[in-house]
């Protein structure tokens, strides 16, 4: 099996240059002008190209205004301040403050393109801070 993450984005020039400034990827293939594929994260990352409007899951109309959803993507960084700082110069927006809990810190904040997104830093020992092992 693999994992893959994909990226709805009205925007692609406009989103491979979010990712790439915010979270240091790289572009390994292109799909015309219809996507593009980037690697540095455990997954690789494509950004596909779906306008404002179109159809997407259940029949809902994509808006790329800043929405809620259950499935999200968290990026583990080595100082979430710091990872903070260059997300919001490549254009993400912050929303909210950087909060520490037991495993670590936190922080959420939203792509230009309404995507939400969590910085983490663990510290400890993590998820094993707040975790209880399950039997194999």
């Amino acid at each position: 099996m693999d994992l893959l993450i994909n990226i709805d984005v009205p925007d692609l020039t406009r989103a491979i240059d979010f990712y790439t400034r915010a979270f240091g990827l790289k572009v390994t293939r292109r799909f015309g002008d219809g996507g593009a594929e980037l690697s540095g994260l455990p997954a690789k990352l494509y950004l596909l190209v779906k306008k404002e409007g179109s159809i997407g899951a259940a029949s809902q109309p994509r808006s790329y205004a800043r929405h809620w959803t259950p499935v999200h993507f968290d990026v583990v960084v080595d100082d979430v301040a710091a990872a903070l700082a260059k997300a919001l110069t490549a254009g993400a927006k912050a929303e909210g403050d950087i909060r520490t809990v037991k495993w670590g810190r936190i922080v959420e904040i939203a792509d230009p393109f309404g995507h939400g997104i969590c910085l983490l830093q663990f510290l400890g020992r993590g998820y094993d801070e707040v975790s209880v092992r399950v039997a194999d």
